[in-house]
C-alpha cells in the first residue's frame, strides 16, 4: 500500500538535493554559487531546499517575488538573498524590512530601492536576453541614477537566452552575449569595485567556465534536471523529485472496449486495466494520455486513453497480477526503471522545468533525508 500519504505525494529527496549543490559547487570553481529557490524551488519546497543548499555550500539564495522572499525569512533563512524580478510600489519597501538585495535596470528602480533603504542593488544590463535589464544605450543614465543616490551597488548582472544550446543554431548566441556582457561589467566594475559579476545559469555554469565571474546562479540543476534536456547522470546529477500514486481500481475490459473521454484507446486484446487517481489537476498533463508510461511493480506500463482532471488510466496487460494500493510512479525511479522529468518533458515537447513547477498544490510534498 501507498502508506499514510493518501492519493498521491511527491517524495523530494534532499540527500539528492546536497549532491546536486556539491557538484554544482565543483563545477563552479572559484565562483560561489547562489541558489535559486523561486517557484518554490521549481515545485521542490523553497524552505527545505534552500536550507539543504546552504549546508550543502551555496552562500546565498535567490527569489523572484518580495512574498518568496518574505516567507525564506519567516522560516529562519537569514543568508543573503537576491529577488530577481521586478517590484513596484510599497514592495520596495518590503524588501528593504526583509533585509534583502533587490535587481535594477532603470534610474526609476535605483532611486526607489535606494529610497527604501534596500540592503544592496544588483545592476542588470541586457545582454541580448530582451528581457529585463538596462540596454547599452541607457547603462550611462543608470550608473548616473546609482552614483547621485549613493546607492549600494553589490552585483552587476545578466541572463543568457541561449546557454542550453550547446550544438544548435543559436549556440553561437551565447559566447556574444558573453563577450557582451565581459566587456560592459568590466567598465561598471571600475565603477563599483566590490561589486560581485554574475551570469550564469545552471547551464552556463555547466557550459563554460569563463561565464561564471564571481557568482553563478542555479537552480534547475540543484534538483537534479539536466539544463540541456538529457540524461542527468551525464552531468552527475541525481533526480530529487519523486510522483507517487497507487492503483485504486482494476478493471477487466475486452478487445475493443474503449477507455477514458473521447475513446481515444481501444483494447486490442482483452487486458486488466488500473485507474490511478492522477490527473492534470495535480500537474500530470492531458497531453500525456496515450503518450507516457508509469512504473508498476518495477516494470513500464502504458498510460492509455485521456487523462482526466483527477484520474488516469494505464494497460496493466492481460496477465498483469496487480491489486488495489499497488504503488505507481510517475515520475522517479521503482527498482531499474526510472521516469525523468526530461522523458516527460519530450512527450509533451516542453521541458523539464515545467514538469516539476507543475505538480500541483494538492500533491503534498514529502521531504526525505
Amino acid at each position: 500500500m501507498i502508506g499514510t500519504v493518501e492519493r498521491a505525494h511527491a517524495r523530494i529527496d534532499l540527500a539528492a538535493i546536497a549532491q546536486n549543490v556539491r557538484r554544482v559547487v565543483e563545477v563552479a570553481g572559484a565562483a560561489q554559487v547562489m541558489a535559486v529557490v523561486k517557484a518554490d524551488a521549481y515545485g521542490h519546497g523553497a524552505i527545505a531546499c534552500g536550507r539543504t543548499a546552504i549546508r550543502a555550500g551555496a552562500t546565498a539564495l535567490a527569489v523572484h517575488t518580495v512574498a518568496e522572499a518574505e516567507q525564506l525569512r519567516s522560516h529562519g533563512l537569514t543568508v543573503p538573498m537576491l529577488v530577481m524580478g521586478p517590484l513596484i510600489g510599497p514592495e520596495w519597501a518590503r524588501a528593504a524590512a526583509a533585509g534583502v538585495e533587490t535587481v535594477a535596470w532603470t534610474p526609476e528602480g535605483v532611486l526607489a530601492a535606494t529610497a527604501a533603504g534596500v540592503v544592496g542593488v544588483h545592476l542588470e544590463l541586457d545582454s541580448g536576453m530582451g528581457r529585463l535589464g538596462a540596454q547599452p544605450a541607457d547603462v550611462a543614465a543608470l550608473v548616473e541614477a546609482a552614483t547621485g543616490a549613493a546607492a549600494n551597488v553589490v552585483g552587476i548582472m545578466t541572463h543568457f537566452a541561449t546557454a542550453d544550446d550547446r550544438d544548435g543554431e543559436q549556440a553561437g548566441f551565447f559566447r556574444e552575449q558573453l563577450v557582451r556582457f565581459r566587456a560592459a561589467a568590466a567598465t561598471l566594475q571600475a565603477t563599483y569595485p566590490g561589486a560581485r559579476i554574475h551570469a550564469a545559469n545552471s547551464a552556463a555554469t555547466f557550459r563554460d567556465p569563463r561565464a561564471g565571474f564571481d557568482m553563478v546562479r542555479c537552480g534547475i540543476a540543484l534538483y537534479g534536471c539536466s539544463p540541456f534536456h538529457e540524461d542527468p547522470s551525464a552531468l552527475g546529477l541525481v533526480p530529487a523529485m519523486s510522483v507517487v500514486s497507487y492503483i485504486a481500481m482494476v478493471k477487466t475490459i475486452r478487445s475493443r472496449d474503449s477507455v477514458g473521454y473521447g475513446r481515444t484507446w481501444r483494447a486490442q486484446r482483452g487486458t486488466q486495466v488500473g485507474l490511478v487517481p492522477v490527473g492534470y489537476a495535480d500537474g500530470y498533463a492531458r497531453a500525456l494520455g496515450n503518450n507516457a508510461e508509469v512504473l508498476v511493480n518495477g516494470r513500464r506500463v502504458p498510460v492509455i486513453g485521456a487523462v482526466s482532471m483527477d484520474q488516469l488510466t494505464v494497460d496493466l496487460g492481460p496477465e498483469g497480477t496487480e491489486t488495489v494500493g499497488t504503488p505507481v510512479v510517475l515520475l522517479g525511479a521503482q527498482g531499474p526503471e526510472r521516469i525523468t522529468a526530461e522523458e516527460l518533458a519530450e512527450r509533451r515537447r516542453t521541458i523539464n522545468y515545467e514538469i516539476t513547477c507543475g505538480i500541483g498544490q494538492r500533491v503534498p510534498r514529502v521531504h526525505l533525508g
